[in-house]
């Protein structure tokens, strides 16, 4: 089989990355387990975003940058992308990738109006994620970790909406059958996320914002942890009906 080709937007902070590994590693980990290779890109450092027929799935990683800052890399990435979801090839964008991937469509990206969505949070499905063929399998109200400072504003205009809450009204969307963006992160877990709290506390004071009552909040969230193996499982079956067709 293909392998998915992992484009790593950005990284994490150098101690954490230390314990617990980067970006590209966290996604990594479920794929594996389905037995999927992977294939790591990283365009800020240079490399060229290969053709996507080459890979039975795309992964976007999050980034510490801003997608308002139009940096060469991200504009590249960008670009790359209509024709990615063109090819049919199952894509999903997290958090940044999930901005850029709307940007990339036509949708608009910006800072969020009430600032950084930072912790545990309550994500709310709608209705047409029950025939979703990566989030049909959650339950109406899902816990998931959220970090954030900007947000997709408005979406591509062929998306669907699939998942909002009271703070961010775009946190998953879909384009087609197999292209799909969420502002969440499936691939923290509970260590990951109060180490994100704690290493952004003063951004979130300066916000209002109650950095020890966030950490007090953080739960591990196995349902939205559940997308990332949904996504492997979607790029298995893609690829077994396109070996046999």
């Amino acid at each position: 089989m293909k392998p998915v080709l992992i484009i790593k937007l950005g990284d994490t902070m150098f101690d954490l990355a230390k314990r617990r590994g980067d970006f590209e590693d966290w996604f990594s980990q479920p794929l594996q387990v389905a037995s999927l290779d992977t294939h790591v890109v990283d365009p800020r450092r240079g490399d060229m975003l290969p053709p996507p027929s080459e890979y039975a799935g795309i992964l976007l990683t999050g980034s510490h940058s801003m997608v308002t800052n139009k940096d060469e890399w991200s504009l590249q990435t960008a670009a790359w992308l209509p024709g990615a979801v063109r090819a049919g090839v199952p894509l999903l964008g997290v958090c940044y990738g999930h901005q850029l991937l709307a940007a990339a469509l036509g949708g608009t990206v910006g800072n969020h109006p009430r600032g950084i969505e930072m912790g545990t949070v309550e994500i709310m499905l709608k209705p047409a994620a029950k025939n979703d063929a990566l989030l049909k399998m959650l339950p109406e109200t899902v816990l998931a970790h959220a970090s954030h400072s900007q947000t997709v504003l408005t979406l591509p205009p062929d998306a669907v909406l699939l998942a909002s809450n009271d703070w961010d009204p775009h946190h998953a969307f879909a384009i087609g059958d197999c292209t799909w963006g969420i502002q969440f992160h499936p691939e923290f877990d509970a260590e990951i996320m109060a180490a994100y709290i704690k290493a952004f506390s003063e951004y979130l004071k300066a916000e209002g914002q109650d950095p020890d009552r966030l950490l007090k909040q953080v739960k591990e969230t196995s349902h939205s942890r559940q997308v990332l193996e949904r996504f492997a499982e979607i790029v298995v079956e893609t690829s077994s009906h396109d070996n046999l067709s």
